[in-house]
């Protein structure tokens, strides 16, 4: 790929992000929304971030690894206990984070 190819693909990227953004944002004060999908639109971020994070717990080397042999697992489920437990955000992923790379580098050793 040449730089022209980069930059006409970076720009298209920012046409079709912007220009989706824009719509919703210049339309956003004359649609009105009934309540039970306002409530539902909450749950969406928490969704896909599932949908991103799931799999590569569950599958880092492309099938499921379930034991306690797969650093992030056990990252994962140190980050949702402290997650639940806490309710930190910042304490959470530091947590997640910390418990993977000690788990990596004690699976490795």
């Amino acid at each position: 790929m040449n730089l022209i190819d980069a930059v006409l693909i970076i720009s298209g990227m920012f046409v079709v992000t912007f220009g989706v953004r824009f719509v919703l944002f210049a339309r956003a004060h004359k649609v009105v929304m009934p309540d039970f999908l306002e409530r539902a639109l909450k749950f969406v971020p928490v969704a896909v971030l599932t949908a991103i994070i799931t799999p590569m717990i569950l599958m880092p080397d492309q099938y499921i690894n379930m034991s306690l042999f797969n650093p992030w697992l056990l990252g994962g489920i140190a980050a949702f206990v402290v997650g639940i437990w806490r309710q930190q955000q910042l304490l959470t992923i530091f947590v997640g984070v910390i418990v993977f790379f000690v788990s990596k580098y004690v699976l490795s050793a």
